[in-house]
């Protein structure tokens, strides 16, 4: 059996990756990414495990099967996705492939971190989860049309709450909670 320990981070990277030397780097969500890798180097008790840091590196003009394969392998080793959801996200065949086989094939809870909204009532109010969240789903339909198999947490980015998440129990494939969005209550 394999030991599921690591956290699967998806983002949005354009496709085929820009033409720059940053490639993928220059791309918002990835810098999310990079900025959760960057408190885990700050601090080694920072409760992310890199998914992505387990396998050999796939560079800008991989193929898609070689680069599919490597994203089998990452989520097969992840107890969850983290996934970046933002008004930069776009619907790409990575993103789509990654949710896909993670939900559907390997059952991964999923976190997902909106960069857009930094506090709890951004996310959520009294009646539950905000339209303007809702409607970041559309960016994804993938995720939409199968967020409801899994638990779903939804997060600001406020690396407090993050650190919560990253560390909830109830959001690893191991010990998942029952199928569901789930956010943080505002009290």
């Amino acid at each position: 059996m394999v030991n599921r320990t690591a956290n699967y981070t998806a983002f949005y990277v354009s496709e085929p990756f820009s033409a720059t030397s940053l490639g993928a780097n220059a791309t918002p969500d990835f810098i999310y990414y990079n900025q959760l890798r960057a408190w885990k180097g700050a601090d080694s008790s920072f409760p992310f495990v890199d998914a992505h840091a387990k396998t050999y590196n796939v560079r800008d003009g991989s193929e898609w099967e070689t680069l599919k394969k490597r994203l089998h392998e990452r989520l097969n080793m992840s107890k969850n996705i983290v996934l970046f959801l933002s008004e930069n996200t776009k619907n790409s065949r990575a993103l789509r492939e990654e949710l896909d086989y993670g939900i559907n094939k390997k059952g991964l809870p999923v976190i997902v971190i909106y960069p857009d909204f930094k506090d709890k009532t951004d996310i959520a109010s009294s009646s539950g989860i905000r339209k303007q969240v809702k409607d970041l789903w559309d960016k994804v339909p993938v995720f939409r049309d199968n967020m409801s198999k899994v638990a779903t947490l939804h997060v600001p980015y406020k690396k407090a709450l993050i650190t919560s998440a990253l560390k909830d129990a109830d959001f690893k494939v191991q010990s998942m909670t029952n199928a569901g969005a789930y956010y943080y209550t505002l009290y």
